[in-house]
Order: C-alpha cells, then structure tokens, then sequence
C-alpha cells in the first residue's frame, strides 16, 4: 500500500445469521457434546454454517442478511472521511471490521498507522479498573510508552472532567462520565487513525462543543479521521469527502457536500413504519430492545410524511430480554442538516412508570404537536435503565413534513420550527388630514 494511503477496502463484505440466540447459561458440557454435530455441519456445508458467496450478485442464504457487500474505497492519509447512510446501511459494522471487533465475511482492509475508535459508551474500558488505569491500559493498546501516555495524562482527565472519581472503578461511572473519559482517550493518545460513531449523540451541549473542536483540532493536525454521524452541520464542518452507504453498499462517494446532498435526497423517501435490524442498534441484543417505530398520522394511519399541522402519534414497540429497572426514554428530533430540534422524554419523571420488565411485548405512545417546517427529519431514541446506564440507542428513523396544512398549501418561511402565536394591537392611529 502507497505511503499516501491510511485504509484501503477492497471487495468488503459482512454476513449475519437472522434470529440467532445466544445460551449464555449453556454448559462447558454441553458445548463438548455439541461440537461434533457443528463441525459435521460445517464439512457438510449446511446452513448451519455460514456458506461462503460466490460472486457479488449472490444474495444471502435463507435466514442470512447481508449487512455490507462489495463496499471499496480508499481514505488518504490526513484527510477527514465522513461515513453517512440511514440506519441498517452498515455505517457501525464497517467500522467494527476497521477497528477489529469483528471481522468480514469476504473482502480485505489494509491500514497503515495504529487505530484508535470510540464506537460505544465505554468500548474498551475494563469496568472493574479505575479511570487512570484504563487510561494506561488504552495507551498501552495502542502501542505507547508509558512516559508518552503520561504526557498527555493531565488533558485527558481535565478534557473528561473527573478528576474527583480518577482512582474510581469506571464501572461506577455515569453514561456522561463514561462518554466523556472514552472521547478524551481515544483524541488525545495521538493515533495515526481515529475512528469515532455518533460521539455527539450523547453528552451535554457544552460536551458537544469540545468535543467538535478537539476533532477539528486532531483533523488539522494531520491525522485521518473517520466520523459517522446523523448531524450533518457536524458532518460538513469536519470532513472534507464523504461516504454515502445504502443497503450495506457505497451509493456515493467524494466531495463533502455532494455526498450530503445525495443523502438527503435518498432520506427523504425512507419509510419508518418497519421492523428495526439487529444493525440499526447501537449494541445487540440490549437489555429492552425497541423493535419498531412506528408514525401515525391525525387518522392513526402509519405514515411517513405529515402535514405541517398535523398532530401525530409516535409509538415505540419493545421486549425486555433481560430484567430492566424502570425505563428513560428520550426522543430527539432532527432536521434534514442534522441539526437538533428538539427531545421528548418518557420516565418516572415523564408522566409514566414502568416497574420491572422482562420479556413482556410493551408499547410506549406520545401525542405530539408537529411544529416542523417542512422537508425530511429524523429522529433518534435513546433507553436508559432507571439508574440511568445506556440499555439501546437507536439512530436516525426518518420521516417527512410536507409543505401542506390542514386547511390547504402553506407559505415555507426560514427555520426549523413554526411556533404559534397570537398577535394583537395597542395604539392610538393618526388619520390623514
């Protein structure tokens, strides 16, 4: 590879078996006894083992999804790549095969630097060592001296803000305290490749802001960078070129603003109203897992676009697969550019209490006032146990407000929102002579 490339992708594919359950209570017994029986499978070529593809025509065996296919293309080193698609385009298994967590079903990735990727809440940390030592622990992963990693130790923890709980087990942490120390490692231990998942996605508005000048800061120092994100003002304020995914495959790649342009077209004619893969999750299987999204209209039909008035319905379908304390739930609202809009929350403090769920089918239902200008938007659903730890977070189901009201075609002003008001007059009037 040409010392003026950091990655190349060639011919990248990844396969998922659909429905596939995990026994975590299964014996060291019974995994013996089963041995024979999967590797006889496997020499038979069975479905129970992933077949390999023949060509990149071929569709995926009964019960298998692809979740990339054929997916090429090279990110030169120092620039900033923006990989953008709707969720269950393949955005987060890309990366998890770039940042070997998992690893492809066909294809092949050659990188040149050491990796360093913040794609979950706490990847990478180990729960039961404190915030020092887990800074340690990912220097050492990355191939730093010590003396290096303490050179950079004090911005890191003044970057993360927890100097009081450094010598505290991260697994007490908070989700923020969790997010916020996971960003300061992975931008401030100075890997060549920097590989970062919806960090603004969670954290604060003031975290939000260090953490877009600190990338801006790492993208011109030099260093390549690949940044997913549903906030496209994020997206076309960082990276110079772009990678559109659709369907596990590149629909569009090059010029920044091109690719964005491509996107918002393309997201614009996305149906929300379906079963939600196991990739539009940020982990999978969560604990409760929301299924389906569904929007409905003021006739309670399911719908991707609204009127500009029209109050509509949002109902979220979940299952607890393991026991969950209480449910948070925040919805946040999107315009076409990614920008934020607003968020709704469902909890104890919401109006509603869940108790102990497990297992059970649950539907959570918000009437909602639409005070959306026209054009696409999106929206993302975060669920948090009651102790407030990350459970799913889900990104980016679209919809689409039409330039029409209830009562006939609308002039489209400026903004994101229409708020209403009710004016009035006080004054005396001078008539002309």
């Amino acid at each position: 590879m040409g010392g003026d490339i950091a990655i190349r992708i060639e011919g990248l594919g990844k396969r998922y078996r659909l429905g596939q359950s995990v026994n975590l209570t299964r014996t060291f017994r019974e995994t013996l006894v089963s041995l024979p029986r999967h590797l006889g499978q496997r020499l038979r070529g069975s479905p129970a083992a992933a077949p390999a593809g023949t060509g990149a025509g071929d569709g995926a065996p009964p019960g298998w999804f692809w979740a990339l296919r054929g997916v090429s293309f090279e990110v030169p080193r120092g620039e900033v790549i923006g990989i953008i698609g709707r969720n269950g385009a393949g955005k987060s298994t890309l990366l998890k095969i770039l940042s070997r967590i998992t690893v492809p079903t066909e294809g092949r990735v050659e990188m040149c630097g050491r990796l360093a990727s913040l794609l979950e809440v706490g990847t990478g940390f180990h729960p039961e060592l404190t915030g020092r030592e887990n800074i340690y622990l990912n220097g050492a992963i990355l191939g730093m001296r010590r003396a290096e990693i303490a050179a950079k130790f004090d911005e890191i923890v003044a970057f993360a803000e927890i100097e009081k709980f450094l010598d505290t087990p991260v697994k007490r942490y908070s989700s923020g305290m969790y997010v916020r120390l996971a960003f300061a490692v992975a931008a401030h231990l100075e890997p060549e490749i920097l590989v970062v998942d919806e960090v603004l996605a969670v954290g604060d508005a003031e975290f939000q802001r260090k953490c877009l000048g600190k990338m801006e800061s790492v993208a011109t120092g030099g260093r390549t960078v690949l940044f997913v994100s549903h906030n496209m003002q994020a997206v076309r304020r960082l990276c110079t070129r772009g990678v559109l995914l659709h369907e596990g495959t590149v629909q569009s790649e090059g010029e920044i603003t091109g690719v964005i342009d491509a996107y918002l077209r393309s997201s614009a004619h996305q149906e929300p109203n379906a079963e939600i893969t196991p990739d539009m999750h940020r982990t999978y299987p969560p604990a409760y897992e929301i299924h389906r999204v569904e929007i409905r209209n003021a006739g309670g039909e399911a719908t991707a676009t609204l009127l500009m008035d029209e109050r509509f319905t949002l109902r979220l379908h979940g299952r607890a697969h393991r026991p969950v304390q209480g449910l948070r739930v925040g919805v946040t609202f999107r315009g076409g550019d990614g920008a934020r809009l607003a968020t709704i929350v469902a909890g104890p403090d919401g109006g509603i209490s869940t108790g102990t769920l497990q297992g059970a089918e649950d539907v959570l239902t918000a009437q909602i006032e639409n005070v959306f200008m026209p054009g696409p938007h999106s929206l993302d659903i975060s669920v948090k146990s009651g102790g407030g730890d990350w459970v799913d977070f889900i990104e980016g189901i679209q919809f689409t407000v039409a330039p029409v009201s209830s009562s006939g075609r609308e002039p489209i002003l400026g903004g994101y929102v229409r708020l209403d008001a009710q004016w009035s007059h006080a004054g005396r009037r001078s008539d002309a002579a």
